[in-house]
């Protein structure tokens, strides 16, 4: 019997969380199943580190400023991602543009003038996904309306609405201007109940997976602030954590993992085109 291939959408393998052992996540990852990561950009500083990093690894990437990163970010890094996202345009390793989007949850960021900022770098961005015809890998935080409303003032070709967290009907919004929704470490919680309402009754076609590598670790990982307190460091996701994440989403939905890997890969696929 075959084992099931995953495609992990979201996982930012050039962090410096990392360094030390980058071969071997990568070793792990294609042991577990998951035979392609997207990796996103977080800023103008790291486009080149992903785009080698996906060639190295035979992994996909794509390009764009987040909006964690807006605060040090200027029109010459709009340049730059115009630039890039032109020179590579023939790269099939380029997917998209991302990691882009807006962030409602951090404090500093949602200051009226953080927020004009915020929401400047995510319409311009967007319209270089217009003018590039690339799909867009969003990040949604406390965001989703805001992110449907520019979407809405400048549509793309569609792509991911990242570790999404909203309601039902923001999922169907989305879904309606050609999205995926992205899901990962935060449905193994139990008291995730809504998401785990989201990850069963959505349509199978609309979910992809993806570990936010580094970030959201599975339950299985996680350390308590007490633990962390005690010297124990916060566990470390990687890509080879998707099938055990995979399973617990085929379980929710009462189908098997080999059926949920064959829709998410396809499904990731019709999101980001250039695939392989």
């Amino acid at each position: 019997m075959t084992q099931p291939v995953f495609i992990d959408t979201h996982a930012h393998l050039d962090a410096s969380e990392f360094e030390p052992d980058r071969a071997a996540v990568h070793l792990r990852a294609r042991a577990a199943g998951v035979g392609m990561c997207v990796i996103p950009a977080v800023e103008a500083g790291n486009f080149d580190t992903v785009r080698l990093l996906a060639h190295a690894q035979q992994d996909a990437y794509a390009l764009g400023i987040h909006p964690l990163y807006t605060p040090q970010a200027t029109e010459a890094h709009l340049a730059q991602l115009d630039a890039a996202l032109h020179t590579h345009r023939n790269d099939p390793r380029l997917v998209a543009v991302g990691e882009i989007g807006l962030d409602g949850f951090v404090p500093e960021l949602n200051t009226p003038e953080a927020l004009t900022k915020q929401q400047l770098f995510y319409k311009a961005q967007l319209k270089l996904a217009q003018r590039h015809q690339l799909p867009v890998i969003l990040h949604v935080r406390r965001s989703a309306d805001w992110l449907l409303k520019g979407l809405r003032d400048t549509p793309v070709v569609g792509g991911i609405a990242h570790a999404f967290n909203g309601s039902m009907q923001q999922a169907q919004a989305f879904i309606a201007l050609g999205f995926k929704l992205g899901f990962g470490g935060a449905l193994t919680y139990d008291r995730a109940l809504q998401l785990r309402r989201l990850a069963t009754e959505l349509p199978l076609s609309a979910i992809v997976l993806e570990t936010d590598s580094p970030d959201i670790p599975p339950h299985w990982l996680y350390t308590t602030a007490e633990q962390r307190a005690a010297g124990q460091p916060q566990g470390r996701n990687e890509p080879a954590e998707l099938p055990r994440i995979a399973q617990m989403l085929a379980d929710l939905r009462g189908i098997s993992l080999d059926a949920l890997a064959a829709a998410t890969s396809a499904n990731a696929r019709e999101a980001l085109p250039r695939l392989q």
